[in-house]
């Protein structure tokens, strides 16, 4: 994340700020404050005050809001007091990322918020802007969702194409326990499943095979494209056996049917790919006073 911040200051300052430069005297000192200019989730403030702290480390953050907290229009979320330039340089890319991370959040509330009643959770996916996947993950973490696997690593998602290309669900899953003892892992298995046959195959793969530590092998399945009708079936069938997460072309509008379903998950990546960021601005502390 420190890198990415880094590398989005190089991008914004290239040479210098020639604006600031020209229009404003040397040793300005002033303060300023990041206002949220509608109601949502924010998110983001511990990122700005460290953008802040990059550019200039005898910058004053004080944060008037944690991040998670609800926020209205016109609250006040952040004061940043000293070198007015660096205020400025400081200001687009805090700001951004405020933007970006607060919409994440507040619209994943939404979804948690529309899930009242169940026992579903929202999760994301991998379908994050390149280079500011920790970020967006963080903001789906601040408006009560919960990660999935942060890349192809700390997780074996079997999906489709796996199956396909390995010949069969069981082929596959034989590959992956093979795998699993080999290298002494331990991670998590989600196996995507089309239809109740792929299901029945995995669930008969949980069952033969196991991981170095003794679990079963198949820790949930992921309902890929299913109809809430299909999903609350694979309920009835295999429900409190093994999770069920409902994933695929699932938006806003549909998300509580499959929760009343009876998954334990539902997966979007709209949540962190169709959302729109949450606007926030800078203001002089001379606004506020005049």
């Amino acid at each position: 994340m420190e890198r990415l911040i880094r590398f989005a200051l190089e991008e914004d300052l290239g040479r210098g700020d020639c604006t600031s430069e020209s229009s404003l005297p040397e040793g300005l000192l002033q303060e300023g404050f990041i206002m949220a200019k509608e109601d949502g989730v924010v998110a983001g403030l511990e990122v700005a005050e460290f953008v802040f702290e990059v550019v200039d480390a005898s910058l004053t953050c004080e944060l008037l809001a944690a991040d998670g907290d609800a926020v209205t229009a016109g609250q006040r979320v952040l004061r940043i007091a000293g070198a007015a330039k660096s205020i400025l340089i400081g200001e687009r890319l805090a700001l951004n990322f405020i933007q970006r991370m607060s919409g994440i959040a507040s619209r994943t509330a939404d979804i948690m918020a529309s899930f009242a009643g169940t026992k579903c959770a929202v999760l994301d996916t991998r379908k994050t802007t390149p280079g500011l996947r920790e970020f967006e993950k963080m903001a789906v973490r601040l408006g009560g969702g919960i990660n999935h696997r942060m890349g192809l690593y700390d997780m074996i998602l079997v999906k489709d194409n796996h199956v396909d290309y390995a010949g069969s669900m069981a082929q596959a899953l034989e590959n992956v326990a093979a795998y699993m003892k080999a290298d002494q892992s331990n991670v998590p298995v989600v196996v995507e499943v089309r239809d109740a046959d792929e299901a029945a195959a995995a669930m008969a793969a949980r069952t033969k095979w196991q991981k170095p530590d003794g679990s079963p092998l198949v820790d949930r399945l992921l309902l890929d494209n299913h109809t809430p009708a299909e999903a609350a079936a694979m309920v009835e069938q295999w429900g409190g056996t093994i999770p069920l997460e409902a994933s695929g072309g699932i938006t806003p509008d549909n998300a509580r049917a499959y929760a009343e379903a009876g998954v334990d998950y539902v997966s979007m990546g709209w949540i962190t790919h169709s959302v729109k960021g949450m606007d926030f601005s800078l203001k002089s502390a001379t606004y506020f006073n005049g």
